[in-house]
């Protein structure tokens, strides 16, 4: 985390904030000791932008924002339409793996 956090030029403890979770989900390990830090769970091409994006801000969700409940098939129609644009950024995040990230795939 040390050379992650100098290298981006990001506070260390942020970054432990965005690597709990990540080691919550099972993506990466955490590994104690003086001589510790963090490594993949699985191999990078099994990793894919979806499990990551969702291990630290939550599962991707398709539901619209819904002010009025008056509107009932315009709600419908939104929801459908808010419902499918959320699975289609979903299987595409899944064809992304680190590998692909890494180039090295």
């Amino acid at each position: 985390s040390h050379n992650i956090a100098a290298a981006r030029k990001i506070p260390e403890r942020f970054l432990l904030k965005v690597l709990k979770p990540l080691v919550s989900a099972r993506v990466l390990h955490s590994i104690k000791g003086p001589n510790g830090g963090y490594r993949l769970a699985k191999a990078p091409d099994k990793i894919s932008m979806l499990e990551i994006l969702e291990a630290v801000d939550g599962p991707i969700r398709g539901q619209a924002p819904f002010e009025e409940e008056s509107n009932g098939p315009i709600n419908h129609k939104l929801e459908v339409i808010c419902r499918d644009a959320a699975n289609a950024v979903k299987k595409q995040l899944e064809r992304v793996s680190i590998a692909d990230l890494a180039g090295k795939k």
